[in-house]
């Protein structure tokens, strides 16, 4: 009895997980716009983000799961490593 020939094709997948975590971020007077013309002074996010960003780098931040990881194909599709050739000297 023959075997019946199979064939396949490789995918490169990309699995990405969520966490995420809380910061405190302590407001500085350096995070303060310039008073507008009506004397109104507003909080500078861009400045604010950056150093929340910043403490989510912190090896002590707290990070948790969240929801399922999302698994979808690479956008950039390669042969394996196992399956790559050397390349020529």
């Amino acid at each position: 009895m023959t075997q019946a020939r199979t064939y396949s094709v490789s995918v490169r997948l990309r699995r990405t997980t969520i966490e995420e975590a809380f910061v405190s971020v302590a407001i500085t007077t350096d995070m303060w716009k310039a008073p507008d013309n009506q004397g109104r002074a507003f909080l500078d996010g861009e400045k604010a983000m950056s150093e929340a960003l910043d403490m989510g780098s912190d090896p002590e931040t707290i990070w948790t799961l969240e929801g399922e990881p999302l698994v979808e194909h690479h956008p950039i599709q390669k042969a394996p490593p196992h399956a790559q050739l050397p390349k020529p000297n």
